[in-house]
């Protein structure tokens, strides 16, 4: 495919999760073009080591590049755990300094202090982002004197991308995750959802979590902390086409996409198809 007439904004998952963030930025954002690309056909990247990651995640990025991207945002936490700061001082000088890759941890740290009364702070993601301890990093940055706890579930994207959601095995697992969770701090009172599929399953999610404790969904904080990057970063935002468009691409086979992405989005699209382990960016 070819995007040479547009420059859309590149919005990156390794797999169908990504898709409620770009909802989000088609609300707050409707004016600009944009191209996803979900790496469906390796995912899930939550149990795969920080080297292969990267590659994988810099392969996506080089391919978005190619199409006309000049910011690209990887809506996807493990891929900001493990990706986002090697791409951002090492490959950016040398591909072009003027083009920008962000993620969605350090836009979700920001906006803790409006949520939390305790600073105990409870994080459920895939078992490479707790991992990587990205979300420690970046709230003791900006909160030096909170407390962060996290816990890997390693079903529920899963569940989410096998359509079992809604499922009664679902309730079991949501249920097991939270408790573990909140055992190893008594004063959680805000919980992350610091996995881009887990909004699917917030109804679950709210049945476990005990009254008085926020649980912070990821969507409408990047969508805005976008919206406001653009604002400040003027010549960036001229650069990004305003036709209104979404562009869908898919490493895995374009139909299955199209059957599994009406779970994270509403109405019918038509995703292509594309390889993008052999794109080269100059």
């Amino acid at each position: 495919m070819n995007n040479q007439k547009k420059t859309p904004i590149g919005v990156f998952d390794s797999g169908y999760g990504g898709l409620t963030i770009l909802k989000e930025f088609q609300h707050v954002l409707p004016e600009y073009d944009y191209l996803f690309i979900g790496d469906n056909a390796r995912a899930p990247y939550g149990s795969r080591s920080f080297s292969v990651i990267y590659q994988y995640t810099l392969q996506a990025v080089k391919y978005l590049f190619s199409q006309g991207c000049e910011l690209v945002i990887l809506a996807c936490n493990t891929a900001s755990a493990k990706a986002l700061r090697s791409i951002q001082q090492r490959d950016l000088p040398t591909i072009d300094p003027n083009k920008r890759v962000l993620g969605v941890i350090r836009p979700t740290v920001e906006v803790l202090g409006k949520y939390t009364s305790t600073g105990e702070i409870g994080v459920l993601g895939t078992p490479g982002t707790i991992a990587s301890q990205s979300y420690d990093i970046e709230i003791k940055k900006l909160y030096p004197d909170y407390k962060v706890y996290g816990h890997a579930c390693k079903l529920w994207a899963a569940l989410v991308e096998s359509g079992e959601a809604n499922s009664d095995g679902a309730d079991y697992f949501v249920r097991k995750d939270i408790e573990k969770l909140l055992a190893m701090g008594k004063d959680i009172d805000t919980i992350i959802l610091g996995c881009t599929h887990y909004p699917l399953l917030l109804d679950k999610i709210k049945k476990y979590v005990p009254k008085g404790i926020s649980v912070i969904s990821q969507g409408e904080i990047i969508a805005n902390s976008l919206k406001d990057y653009l604002h400040r970063h003027t010549s960036l935002a001229a650069a990004c086409t305003k036709g209104g468009t979404i562009t869908y691409c898919t490493t895995e086979d374009a139909s299955k996409f199209d059957d599994l992405a009406t779970i994270f989005i509403d109405g019918k699209i038509s995703a292509q198809h594309v390889e993008i382990d052999t794109v080269q960016c100059k």
